[in-house]
């Protein structure tokens, strides 16, 4: 009787550890999906940010959340047709009027609304890359995009006859987390939790059924004659 009592309360804890783990695992996989998205980039368009190959995590948005200056990952299937990840950043938003170049001692710089950009980012310093001027105001619920390395980026400035460049708010997937990920950390964390606690369970269920199994060991016989009570 013990040896069942032993296997139920394993059995139990197996069911409770395992059915945890497994709400777990998949909570946190499908909250992934919906929230954050990954993929790699298959140019250098976004050099030196982030190069070639390069895997990148963003956060699923609507593309009216996005700001100036924020990397956000579109689709422009009429435009790119490598099927590969796109990303550039966020130069203008809608009412933006976005020019180049200006000089400013002796750097060229992008503006907008006639304020010259800070972009600490360009690759090589160069805001400009192929002296290909443009003086755009953005379309409301647009966004004009440029890649970091404006030597190699085929952006909004190569794109004039469809909306000047722009692109739809709408295109947009997400933006791409830069430094903190703590929200993919989390999720991954929980992710191989829940997988322990799935192992964990199938575990306690094999100790919990080899317990029940357990034949109770033979009583051994005494080792002399016992007479019977009262002879």
């Amino acid at each position: 009787m013990a040896g069942k009592g032993r296997g139920r309360g394993l059995g139990i804890s197996a069911l409770v550890v395992g059915l945890l783990g497994l709400a777990l695992a998949i909570g946190a996989f499908g909250y992934g999906r919906g929230a954050y998205g990954v993929g790699t980039l298959p140019g250098r368009g976004m050099a030196p940010t982030y190069g070639p190959g390069e895997r990148i995590v963003w956060e699923r948005l609507d593309g009216s959340e996005v700001r100036r200056g924020d990397v956000v990952v579109f689709s422009a299937p009429d435009r790119y047709r490598s099927g590969g990840v796109v990303a550039q950043r966020v130069i203008g938003v809608g009412g933006d009027r976005v020019a180049c170049c200006t000089l400013v001692g002796s750097d060229e710089r992008v503006t907008v609304d006639g304020k010259p950009l800070k972009e600490p980012y360009v690759g090589g310093g160069d805001a400009d890359g192929v002296h290909r001027p443009y003086d755009v105001t953005v379309p409301r619920g647009r966004l004009f995009l440029l890649g970091d390395d404006r030597a190699d980026s085929v952006d909004s400035r190569f794109f004039a006859a469809d909306h000047e460049g722009t692109v739809s708010v709408d295109a947009v997937r997400g933006r791409v987390l830069d430094g903190d990920r703590t929200g993919p950390v989390l999720l991954g964390s929980a992710l191989l939790l829940g997988a322990v606690l799935v192992v964990v369970g199938v575990g306690l269920g094999i100790g919990a059924l080899a317990v029940r199994r357990r034949k109770a060991p033979p009583v051994p016989p005494a080792p002399w004659p016992v007479q019977p009570a009262g002879g």
